[in-house]
C-alpha cells in the first residue's frame, strides 16, 4: 500500500516513534528524508509548524503527531503477519495501544522527562544549574522505567508495546549524553532492556539511512528491503 508519504528525519526521535510504527504495518509510504534547516516548502504547506514526522495520504488526510501516527497505521493498516513480532506479541501490541499504563508512560516521558532530558543534553544553553542537576531530575524517570521492568520484559508486560516503542529512542538520546556513565548507573534492567530494543532487527532497519530528499527528490519507499530465505535483508547502511 503506497498511498501515502512520510516527512522524516533520521537522528528525530520523534521521526524514530513513527518509523517503527509504519514497518510494523501494512503501509509503505515514500520517504521524505528532510534537513531541519532547509525544510521543503511541500512539508511547510501541510504542516505549518515544519516538524517531522509528517504522514501524507493522497486522499488530503495529514498526521502530524508522532503518537498519532503510530496509532492509526497500527489500528488501521495493522501486519499481524510481519517480520519483526510475533502474531501472538502483535496481538499483545495492539491489546496495549490504549491501555491507561500506557498513556501514563508516554505521558511522563514527553510532558516530564523530555523536558530535563533537552536541558541535560544542552545544559550550556540552561546555565541555570549544572547538567548534573538536569541529569538527575531525568533520572526519576528511569527510576520509575526500573521499576516497570522489575515486573516484566518490556515496560507493560513480556513482549514490546506502544509504551516501549514511543520511549525508548528518548532514553537512547539519554544514555549518548554520557554513555560511560549510563553504562555503569543502578539501573540494570533499563540498561538491558533498552540494549535489547536498540539491538532488535526492528531499530535496525527503523535506522536505515536514506538518500536526503532535497535537492534530487528522489522517489524511494520506507521498505526498501527484501526477502531471501526468510531473511530481511535492507538496501540501506545504517
Amino acid at each position: 500500500m503506497n498511498s501515502a508519504i512520510l516527512y522524516t528525519f533520521r537522528r528525530c526521535p520523534y521521526a524514530m516513534r513513527a518509523r517503527i510504527s509504519l514497518h510494523l504495518s501494512q503501509l509503505n509510504p515514500l520517504v521524505r528524508e528532510i534537513e531541519l534547516k532547509n525544510k521543503p516548502a511541500e512539508l511547510i504547506t501541510i504542516s505549518a509548524k515544519g516538524t517531522v514526522p509528517v504522514l501524507e495520504f493522497t486522499n488530503g488526510q495529514v498526521i502530524s503527531e508522532s503518537l498519532d501516527i503510530m496509532r492509526f497505521v497500527l489500528t488501521e493498516h495493522p501486519a499481524p503477519e510481519n517480520y519483526y513480532l510475533t502474531t501472538e506479541e502483535y496481538q499483545v501490541l495492539q491489546y496495549w495501544l490504549d491501555k491507561s499504563m500506557t498513556e501514563s508512560l508516554i505521558n511522563a516521558n514527553d510532558n516530564q522527562f523530555k523536558p530535563w532530558l533537552d536541558k541535560y543534553k544542552y545544559a550550556d544553553r540552561f546555565p541555570e544549574y549544572s547538567q548534573l542537576w538536569y541529569r538527575q531530575q531525568a533520572e526519576l524517570f528511569i527510576q520509575l522505567l526500573e521499576r516497570q521492568l522489575l515486573q516484566h520484559n518490556y515496560l507493560c508486560t513480556d513482549s514490546p508495546t506502544l509504551a516501549d516503542f514511543a520511549i525508548f529512542p528518548f532514553i537512547r538520546q539519554f544514555a549518548n549524553v554520557e554513555p560511560s556513565w549510563f553504562d555503569t548507573m543502578p539501573y540494570p534492567k533499563v540498561n538491558a532492556w533498552l540494549t535489547t530494543l536498540i539491538n532488535s532487527p526492528l531499530f535496525n532497519v527503523t535506522m536505515c539511512k536514506y538518500p536526503l530528499w532535497l535537492p534530487q527528490k528522489t522517489l524511494i519507499y520506507l521498505k526498501h528491503s527484501v526477502r531471501n530465505d526468510g531473511q530481511v535483508i535492507p538496501l540501506c547502511k545504517n
